[in-house]
């Protein structure tokens, strides 16, 4: 080594609060800049649906491509909380999108199954989106709030009174940073191939999706659930037995679903996921 040492003393010590840490680092939050970093966006804010489905206060879920770069997820779940946080006398929806670890999953009284990064996911999304606009639909009124780089431009505005036949649901919009990804670009088949997989683990759920760049769009529900999908895996084989073997039991609050089928070929495959998480590497 040659040349000055390089300093390092307690200057040299940086602590990163908040969201700045996740803007600084996105990768360890979302484990990529690419191309799966920017579609792992979509999945966080869908998880949140999700969970809300799995909570049996969800029943639709929309996803849509903007021509304008953006994506939108809506859903007629509760809506999330707009009433002020006690620790941080801010509205919890905003306490939601600017905190990390802040969310209603951390104890088993809102949800007592959930998946994504457990009150990081969308938190995240806000801090790697050049602009994000939340709307809540709750307590009787639509309500707005935008930010820009996770960081809000404004109050939690009333915008109007619901109607009456107007129900519950948050939708979600963000701008991905074009500084922060490799490509901003979001790939249809990509979402398409995600979100049939959750509406095949969710039975009963009808989750949408829609391009407005070329009009393209799929509309995914199951009643079946995993059947429906071992039907669907096995659509070019050849089964052994017409129809799919499937049985669910629960042990000390854990609910398991079996399906499978047997075909002539001659590798099989086999799919695990826990919490709507697939298990690729093992585990649970």
């Amino acid at each position: 080594m040659s040349g000055e040492p390089a300093e390092y003393g307690a200057d040299q010590i940086q602590a990163l609060e908040g969201l700045e840490a996740v803007r600084k680092r996105p990768a360890m939050y979302i484990g990529a800049t690419d191309d799966r970093g920017l579609h792992h966006l979509v999945y966080e804010v869908v998880d949140n649906a999700i969970d809300e489905a799995l909570a049996g206060h969800c029943e639709t879920i929309s996803v849509t491509i903007h021509d304008d770069g953006s994506v939108s997820v809506a859903d007629d779940g509760r809506g999330i909380p707009v009433d002020t946080h006690e620790k941080y006398d801010r509205p919890a929806v905003e306490v939601v999108m600017t905190k990390l670890h802040a969310g209603g999953k951390f104890d088993n009284k809102s949800y007592q199954v959930s998946g994504g990064l457990h009150g990081v996911g969308v938190s995240v999304v806000n801090a790697l989106s050049e602009r994000l606009t939340v709307e809540v639909r709750r307590e009787g009124a639509l309500r707005q709030q935008t930010f820009e780089a996770g960081v809000p431009t404004g109050e939690l505005e009333r915008v109007r009174d619901l109607d009456a036949d107007e129900g519950t649901g948050t939708e979600i919009r963000f701008w991905p940073d074009g500084d922060t990804f490799e490509t901003t670009d979001f790939s249809f088949s990509t979402l398409e191939s995600r979100l049939r997989e959750l509406a095949f683990l969710n039975s009963g759920v009808e989750i949408t999706l829609a391009d407005e760049r070329d009009d393209a769009a799929s509309t995914f529900r199951y009643e079946g659930g995993i059947r429906e999908f071992v039907e669907y895996l096995n659509e070019t084989k050849d089964p052994l037995h017409p129809d799919v073997i499937y049985f669910e039991d629960e042990e000390e609050g854990i609910h398991v679903e079996v399906a499978m089928q047997g075909t002539r070929e001659l590798r099989g495959s086999i799919h695990a996921f826990a919490n709507n998480i697939n298990t690729r590497e093992g585990g649970t």
